[in-house]
């Protein structure tokens, strides 16, 4: 695994986990983790489980006692940690969104074609996809209890940059995170809308906003949280290059219209997913905060017995349950990470194509490059790309 911060100790927790849950057909050998500093590095194989600690990535790829590489890192460094993993014929997960900008995707997608014909796997790690709940979510969309889709409306807030003080940590510099709430929690709501409705965003018109354009330039300032200024102490500060928030409207290619919110200035809201479908013969939610339970409106129930009725997402033939506690027993976010390896390892001993795809990822980057170049040219009608360009490898 390349990247020992956030993401890195949740997918460390998963891939500790998952053959200790999941009976699978391979089993799971934590052999590297790769890091700039090697102190740090250090630290993190001892405390996440690694039995090695690396400082350059290009020496892990070559070890030949590694199959899978998982990327962790800022998105400044996918694109060119991923084409060299599957030239090396590793497998690749990578953390979303897959790359900085759809040239790099694209790149990334055809080289995991190449790739693919030598029976060299890859994924894209959207972990929410295997939230039991939405899970069964998108099988119940798929089995036509909520008959035509006509609304989709997705809301993904946070509040960890509010304060004008956090200093610029690496998330708010477009050279390495590519955009700022859209592509950080914009992308999961994008990615988890057309997993669940089957229908892909075809155009869109959005705004984007930063909200507070200078912030301090602190050492040492990393991920989501970071030590901002104390006192009165002067300090420099750097500009915000990336938006706080992103809102739009869009249409799907199966008919249906949509809305999505994405911010990190929503004060009060920490983590706060929310997706509604509503269709001709029925409505689901699923909102993270409660995320063992899944609202259903069943519009074909008499016009007397018609309510929101709460599905507790925990009975062991619901999507990934059957491995964990008896019905009642609640999950959480982790487990999400868990699922999401079960599913890479099962696909890549199986010698099948695992899901979300780098082409699933690359419709993902082509609707955020569809937002921003909409708000960039003042809300207009922006189409979405089509995916299926051809790209030098």
């Amino acid at each position: 695994m390349v990247g020992y911060a956030f993401m890195g100790a949740a997918h460390s927790q998963a891939w500790r986990t998952v053959n200790r849950v999941y009976d699978l057909p391979a089993r799971v050998r934590m052999a590297a983790i790769c890091g700039r500093d090697p102190e740090k590095v250090a630290d993190a194989a001892d405390r996440l489980g690694w039995e090695s600690a690396m400082t350059d990535w290009r020496e892990l790829i070559a070890r030949d006692d590694i199959d899978l590489v998982d990327v962790c890192t800022p998105g400044d460094s996918h694109a060119e940690i991923t084409l060299a993993a599957l030239a090396a014929g590793k497998h690749v997960l990578c953390e979303k969104p897959l790359a900085n900008t759809v040239a790099e995707a694209r790149a990334m997608t055809a080289a995991a074609a190449v790739a693919q014909a030598a029976g060299v796997r890859s994924m894209c790690g959207f972990n929410y996809r295997r939230v039991p709940a939405v899970t069964m979510m998108q099988q119940l969309v798929a089995d036509g209890r909520l008959g035509t889709i006509r609304h989709v409306r997705a809301v993904y807030l946070q509040d960890w940059i509010v304060d004008p003080q956090f200093p610029l940590v690496w998330r708010l510099q477009k050279d390495k995170a590519g955009s700022g709430a859209l592509g950080d929690i914009g992308a999961h709501i994008i990615d988890l809308t057309q997993f669940v409705t089957g229908q892909r965003i075809a155009g869109v018109s959005a705004v984007t906003e930063t909200f507070v354009k200078e912030r301090p330039l602190t050492a040492g300032s990393t991920g989501l949280a970071a030590g901002g200024p104390t006192g009165d102490t002067e300090v420099a500060t750097g500009p915000v290059t990336v938006d706080d928030a992103a809102v739009f409207v869009a249409r799907l290619d199966g008919g249906a219209v949509a809305t999505y919110e994405a911010s990190r200035f929503a004060t009060g809201r920490k983590n706060a997913l929310r997706v509604e479908v509503n269709g001709s013969l029925g409505t689901l939610v699923f909102d993270l905060e409660r995320l063992n339970e899944l609202e259903y409106y069943d519009a074909t129930r008499p016009a007397a017995e018609q309510g929101f009725s709460r599905i507790l997402v925990t009975e062991g033939d619901h999507p990934y349950m059957s491995a964990w506690w008896p019905p009642g027993h609640l999950i959480g976010y982790e487990h999400s990470f868990t699922h999401q390896m079960r599913d890479l390892v099962e696909a890549i001993a199986l010698g099948v194509d695992p899901a979300p795809s780098f082409a699933d990822a690359l419709q993902v980057q082509l609707v955020l490059e569809a937002v921003e170049r909409s708000a960039r040219l003042g809300s207009s009608w922006a189409e979405v790309e089509p995916a299926l360009a051809s790209v030098a490898v």
